[in-house]
């Protein structure tokens, strides 16, 4: 297995306080599938992972067709909702018209984070459609910011399923969203204020069916860089099966001169 690079960028803010990201991230096949219709993008300030569906060429087309919309985002040098909604609009249309989207429902989830300024102060911004993941990291807990759009996930929401009953279920791989499989779907947002010692996993499920949340929390603590944790958290999805692709990107975040302490989440309309 190759060595993960690791990158970082450091963010001048008000006041003389400094915010310091940096980040690794990786893709790979698994153990039991043919081809990776996974796709992640890790450039600051944004950092997504795509799981693409429908077909053997299906969710490859959908990732890189949803990527590549995204990093021409980052190439433009303004991420926001907008200009990440308007991606998808443009991804949603290079889907649906490729000579190779199936009838199975060509798409693919998108979730991940990006840095933004609101009202002259930093936030993270996650965003999320399907049910790739975002687990933040933060005085030593580990908690889900992301809500899975899956019919398991409704299940849970509606008390007609408990979480250790969800554990297996049939329907556990069905998504009730992702791009490219219906018309434009807008993601949720969660606003996240930064917090010095901040982790970010955003990881596919091929990820989540092999290592628990608190393997997470285990490999992240363990590995206080980020290519390294994300090295132990891929050994140890293919050794416990590697039944999907696994896709993974872990940022850490570092305030200094002054600290941002408020913990406050709240979701974006």
């Amino acid at each position: 297995m190759p060595e993960t690079s690791q990158h970082s960028q450091r963010v001048p803010l008000a006041e003389g306080r400094e915010l310091s990201v940096t980040w690794a991230g990786t893709t790979d096949t698994g153990r039991r599938r043919e081809t990776n219709q996974d796709a992640f993008l890790a450039e600051y300030p944004l950092f997504v992972v795509a799981d693409g569906m429908g077909g053997h060429a299906g969710g490859e087309i959908a990732s890189q067709a949803t990527i590549g919309e995204l990093r021409g985002v980052l190439a433009a040098g303004e991420v926001t909702p907008g200009t990440i909604e308007a991606a998808l609009e443009r991804a949603t249309e290079a889907i649906t018209s490729h000579p190779e989207a199936t009838d199975e429902g060509t798409g693919t989830t998108l979730t991940g984070v990006f840095l933004t300024d609101v009202d002259g102060q930093p936030r993270w911004m996650s965003l999320n459609i399907g049910d790739s993941r975002v687990y933040l990291l933060r005085d030593g807990a580990i908690s889900q910011v992301t809500t899975d759009h899956s019919v398991v996930q409704e299940l849970i929401s509606s008390g007609r399923l408990s979480p250790e009953e969800a554990e297996g279920h049939p329907y556990s791989n069905v998504i009730t969203r992702a791009v490219g499989a219906s018309d434009l779907t807008v993601p949720d947002y969660v606003s996240i204020e930064p917090h010095d010692g901040d982790v970010f996993v955003i990881c596919s499920d091929g990820l989540t069916k092999e290592l628990t949340d608190y393997g997470i929390l285990h490999f992240v603590t363990g590995q206080p860089e980020p290519a390294a944790a994300v090295d132990a958290m891929l050994s140890a999805a293919l050794e416990n099966g590697g039944r999907d692709n696994v896709t993974l990107i872990v940022v850490r975040v570092s305030l200094s001169g002054g600290d941002v302490s408020s913990t406050d989440e709240e979701t974006v309309e």
